[in-house]
């Protein structure tokens, strides 16, 4: 049987269905129109009829939103404080703005751009609650800066805090060309008085660390066994595939390179690494013991390398070996003074430890050859 019913709220034009609906008198201001009308793209009834019902449902929602929008604050005089400014604005809210930032930018971003990001948003919002732009003023930002210090943030914190907020906030104003200012530009976010220094280990640490790595001889020992003589960080050695590491050239070497499931920290980051004393015994037996593709399965796949994981397994480790200040990455701030102990050139220093260049001429050439590398490498050996 043909369904000659004609579906509510469309019209047929040359046999294809039209939607139309005029728009409600206290919302016409925000509309060009008074009608909205739309092709279905249909000739079906059944398919114009499913269709214009979903339009309806959402233009009905949206509607509601915007007439709450524009309503007084229901129950303000009960309120401890009221937004300080606009508080009939119809601006995007800080959601919205986080919504757009994480989905414009976050493409090949790591997954803590996105953690850090909504966070932040988070911490706002059980400061000051969800707000459009405009709704937050310089005097919100400070009482916001102040909330996070009671929250026990230390001062670079609450630095992050900020900078990723007005970067959002910043990028919104910018992407949707709105007229407001950020509140977030201009707080004074104090330093602290005292930073603690992460202090290198000293070469009895890192001795009696690599001995112990050899007597445990598993995954996790491995991985601090190949940072303690490259240097690399964290991230970058979780990271590594089996591909990576070039035990059968004349002078072994991780070739260091980014990912889709792990990037590199700098250009400068991508380099070659001679493997020599413990780091070469792990590449080793990591490639011995091979599963996969990654050198650190546990820690890496395809699509993401966790580091903070490792990282938290691997300090509570080695505090339990060489002392409760000792972290891994201290093993990245002796390498340096390890190169440094014995003379080796601040370039080549630079170059192994994928260090940011300090001047124009160092990006000229090619960098020191793996011959060179290994000769200073061998040097550090403890």
């Amino acid at each position: 049987m043909v369904d000659t019913f004609q579906p509510k709220y469309t019209y047929t034009k040359r046999g294809v269905y039209y939607f139309s609906k005029s728009v409600p008198s206290d919302l016409r201001h925000h509309y060009f129109k008074t009608r909205i009308i739309q092709s279905l793209r249909t000739k079906s009834p059944s398919q114009a009829r499913y269709v214009s019902q979903k339009l309806v449902s959402r233009l009905d929602d949206y509607w509601i939103n915007l007439r709450l929008r524009e309503a007084e604050i229901p129950a303000a005089h009960l309120l401890r404080s009221t937004p300080s400014q606009n508080i009939n604005s119809l601006l995007p809210t800080i959601d919205d703005a986080l919504d757009l930032y994480l989905r414009v930018k976050g493409e090949h971003k790591k997954n803590t751009f996105f953690t850090h990001s909504k966070r932040t948003v988070g911490y706002l919002k059980k400061s000051l609650g969800c707000r459009p732009l405009d709704q937050y003023s310089t005097a919100d930002a400070a009482t916001f800066r102040d909330w996070l210090r009671k929250k026990g943030l230390s001062s670079a914190s609450v630095q992050r805090n900020f900078s990723s907020l007005k970067a959002m906030v910043n990028f919104t104003i910018q992407e949707l060309g709105l007229d407001c200012r950020n509140a977030f530009v201009g707080v004074y976010l104090a330093s602290d008085e005292v930073l603690t220094k992460r202090q290198p280990l000293s070469e009895n640490q890192i001795r009696h660390l690599q001995q112990t790595c050899y007597q445990l001889d598993d995954d996790l020992r491995w991985l601090i066994a190949l940072i303690s003589d490259t240097g690399m960080r964290l991230a970058e050695a979780a990271g590594l595939k089996i591909e990576d590491l070039k035990l059968d050239h004349q002078h072994p070497h991780i070739k260091l390179a980014p990912y889709p499931h792990r990037t590199l920290k700098t250009k400068s980051s991508e380099r070659v690494i001679p493997l020599v004393g413990s780091s070469l015994w792990a590449a080793k037996r990591i490639k011995e013991s091979s599963v996969n593709e990654f050198c650190f399965a546990r820690y890496s796949n395809e699509e993401v390398c966790n580091s903070n994981s490792a990282s938290a397994a691997l300090n509570k480790w080695i505090k339990t070996i060489i002392g409760t200040d000792a972290v891994i990455h201290g093993l990245r701030h002796s390498f340096r003074d390890r190169l440094r102990a014995v003379e080796a050139p601040s370039e080549l220093i630079d170059q192994l430890g994928g260090w940011s260049l300090q001047s124009v001429g160092q990006s000229y050439g090619n960098g020191y050859a793996i011959e060179n590398m290994s000769k200073w490498m061998r040097k550090i050996v403890v």
